[in-house]
């Protein structure tokens, strides 16, 4: 299995899991500066990474991430419409 890595170093599987990327991005760069980046830190890292991958690579990592990214979108729009709901049910 291929692999890529971060600026510091450690080995990310191109395995097609997107949440073992997000995982690593976070221990390399949040946990490891105490919660001390930038907006610029990690999308420096993000683009260092995404220059590893290939075209197909980058094309599948894309479209899982907007998978997520809608399904995290529906569950916010739902979360706010229950909300709403209860809201109304107490008034």
């Amino acid at each position: 299995m291929r692999t890529i890595k971060t600026t510091t170093g450690a080995e990310i599987a191109l395995d097609g899991d997107l949440l073992a990327i997000m995982e690593t991005l976070y221990h390399e760069v949040t946990a490891k500066r105490e919660l001390e980046r930038s907006f610029e830190d990690i999308i420096r890292e993000i683009q260092h990474l995404i220059t590893q991958m290939s075209d197909e690579e980058r094309r599948s990592y894309l479209t899982e991430s907007l998978f997520l990214n809608t399904v995290k979108y529906e569950n916010d729009r739902l979360e706010a419409y229950m909300r709403k709901l209860e809201k109304q049910e107490k008034e």
